[in-house]
């Protein structure tokens, strides 16, 4: 039995090891990074990384392949589970104005691992993101040539024929890229301003797209010998909605450039709600003007919109529409090269990844190394992988960060602030300690005179309650929850609630086809895992949250966060299997560097433990009066056996 116990200690501790949380420094505004981007910049960079070739290439390999012209219904989807989860990002990006997105978001509230995983997919994310686009602005331009490009490289370097490989080795996309990865060593101002231009044109070419195509549109194209509006069906929209999100995951970019902002408190929720929101119209309109111009099942997948264009005798207009794509892509591809390399800076900042990644140009004031590293990869993936390929590995990635990110949201809302000294459970009385009297005189103890220390009528004058406490309104129906800590209740019930969303999810998505459920036990185990949800939605709500003024804050806690979860859980399911296995072999891949490298590394674990011994404590005699004593109490090097010896004068009364 004694043998057991060093071991089972081992085990406590290496968990919380796994689940300690970022310690963010007193002033969040201060950086390495040059604050040199307005509420202007920053929403042009999120349209730009959501404008690209989402709408120039998957709305007709969507359209086609999937959908229908129901991808209207996909985007719109796509659109409002997009807009649930980039609230919660703007909430985050708010009030925690760092870089690393996603992986920021997870470490400062759900546990060091969890973080490490989220950013890890991250940066496969971007780098997808980025090699997608390449390859996209390669095929648009070769189709203005009239595939010259793929025909020369098909003659004399060869084809392959590999899964998930594309057929021929794009030499143009690389190049591309590589091209672009200097560009963004020059500095956040450069970028921005090339956004600028890029952005500028891809808006016009999109404003033209939507008047060409609604006067050349036709009706008929949406009728039954069409094959009608949705001829997929329910499961084909939900597909589509799945792909889908890859047009919104530039948004991501916003919450990036935290670090980077002048005002972020203001500056984050705004940019990321009008460019979320002008995306979404144009991927809507887009969609529409293209099914309507043509057939559905007529569209070419690899250049839907110029080719439609082209057939309805429009070629010129086909031309611009080619030129503007350029531009679209061009700012996606700049958005992913500025976000990739600030994720893997935040990474490495906090060990958990190669310090040399951590390093900041004095000059240009962004991470060099990171960016040329990452832009050659991401030049490699561009050269040799399949676009389809990637963009469904892309939606795994971003629906999970959108999940996480939305349970960090909850988790961190119910928390009480990290300054504050751990509470009591809400139910139980404190014993006298060392440091603690009882009753009414009571000595109050603080290690930060300025943070902690209030004068005059602390206690008297606080009527709420803090964070992750129980309501009093349903302390009478719900008193065993009193003997809990604040926020444990919380962060058991938000666990709940995700395994609930996943068991319901599953029962939904493979319950009548892969599992073949009679119909009896298909409904039971919905009502079951729906009660489950709703009743840790509920548990979750009866808890006292932070009320900020301060920043932005997330409408409708826990409601808003638990849709985000069941709806981005719901359209994980829908991804094939292949691209479950390979997430799971990059998951892989992550915890070895995780183990190998980051646990050792971590700046959390090289931070000494917090010492309950301080410098200078300050000890508060409560008084009938107004008006507190305050005294300093040197620390005892002793042991603590008793009362501490303090040198302390009367209180005055």
């Amino acid at each position: 039995m004694a043998g057991r116990l060093p071991r089972s200690a081992d085990l406590t501790r290496f968990c919380q090891k796994l689940n300690r949380v970022k310690t963010l420094e007193e002033d969040m505004m201060e950086t390495n990074f040059n604050r040199c981007l307005s509420t202007i910049d920053l929403t042009l960079l999120g349209i730009g990384g959501m404008v690209g070739s989402g709408l120039y290439v998957l709305t007709g390999t969507v359209a086609k392949e999937i959908a229908g012209p129901a991808v209207i219904v996909s985007f719109i989807i796509a659109g409002f589970a997009s807009l649930l989860a980039a609230l919660c990002y703007a909430e985050f990006g708010a009030r925690v104005p760092k870089t690393g997105s996603a992986y920021m978001f997870t470490y400062v509230s759900m546990g060091e691992i969890w973080a490490f995983l989220i950013g890890w997919n991250v940066l496969l994310e971007y780098m997808i993101g980025g090699a997608a686009v390449a390859r996209a602005w390669s095929g648009y331009l070769d189709s203005i040539f009239n595939h010259k490009i793929k025909n020369f490289t098909e003659t004399h370097i060869g084809t392959w024929q590999v899964p998930f490989l594309a057929h021929y080795p794009d030499f143009l996309a690389a190049g591309i890229l590589l091209i672009a990865t200097a560009f963004i060593s020059f500095g956040a101002k450069v970028s921005s301003w090339l956004n600028h231009v890029f952005s500028g044109i891809s808006l016009g070419v999109i404003l033209f797209i939507l008047i060409m195509g609604f006067i050349l549109a036709e009706p008929k194209n949406w009728s039954a010998q069409e094959g009608g509006f949705a001829p997929y069906g329910l499961s084909g929209i939900m597909a589509g909605t799945a792909t889908c999100f890859y047009a919104f995951v530039g948004f991501d970019v916003i919450a990036a450039s935290s670090e980077e902002a002048r005002n972020p408190q203001k500056a984050i929720p705004r940019a990321i709600a009008i460019s979320l929101g002008l995306a979404t119209g144009a991927y809507i309109l887009v969609s529409v003007v293209l099914t309507l111009m043509v057939p559905w099942h007529t569209l070419d997948p690899e250049s839907a919109l110029a080719d439609a264009f082209y057939r309805r005798g429009y070629s010129w207009a086909g031309f611009i529409v080619a030129v503007g794509s350029i531009c679209a892509m061009n700012t996606v591809l700049l958005s992913n090269l500025f976000s990739l390399p600030r994720i893997v800076y935040a990474m490495a900042e906090d060990g958990l990844f190669f310090q040399i990644f951590s390093r900041v140009h004095p000059r240009t004031q962004v991470p060099v190394i990171g960016i040329v590293v990452f832009g050659v990869l991401m030049a490699l993936m561009a050269l040799i992988f399949d676009l389809e390929a990637l963009v469904q590995f892309l939606s795994i990635g971003t629906l999970l960060a959108y999940t996480f990110v939305a349970a960090s949201v909850v988790v961190l809302r119910f928390q009480q602030e990290r300054s504050a000294a751990p509470s009591q459970p809400a139910g139980s009385q404190s014993s006298p300690g060392p440091n603690e009297g009882a009753g009414p005189s009571e000595l109050k103890e603080y290690e930060s005179f300025s943070d902690k220390l209030q004068l005059v009528g602390t206690d008297k004058a606080k009527v709420h309650r803090e964070p992750g406490q129980l309501k009093a309104a349903f302390e009478p129906y719900l008193e065993f929850l009193r003997d809990f800590y604040p926020g444990e209740v919380v962060t058991v019930a938000v666990v709940t609630l995700m395994v609930s969303a996943i068991c319901l999810c599953s029962i939904l998505v493979f319950g009548n086809t892969h599992l073949h459920l009679p119909t009896w036990s298909y409904s039971l185990l919905l009502l079951l895992f729906s009660l489950g949800f709703l009743l840790s939605l509920l548990l979750i709500g009866v808890h006292e949250q932070q009320q900020s003024t301060q920043t932005f804050q997330l409408p409708l806690v826990p409601l808003t966060p638990a849709l985000s979860i069941l709806l981005n859980t719901y359209l994980m399911l829908k991804l094939s299997y292949m691209t479950w296995l390979r997430f799971s072999v990059w998951l892989i891949i992550g915890l070895l560097v995780y183990f190998g490298y980051g646990i050792w590394h971590s700046k959390e674990n090289l931070r000494e433990p917090t010492s309950r011994s301080v410098s200078a404590r300050y000890v508060v005699f409560p008084s009938s009066s107004l008006e507190e004593t305050v005294q300093a109490v040197q620390p005892n090097p002793q042991p603590l056996t008793g009362l501490p010896e303090m040198v302390t004068e009367e209180a005055k009364r």
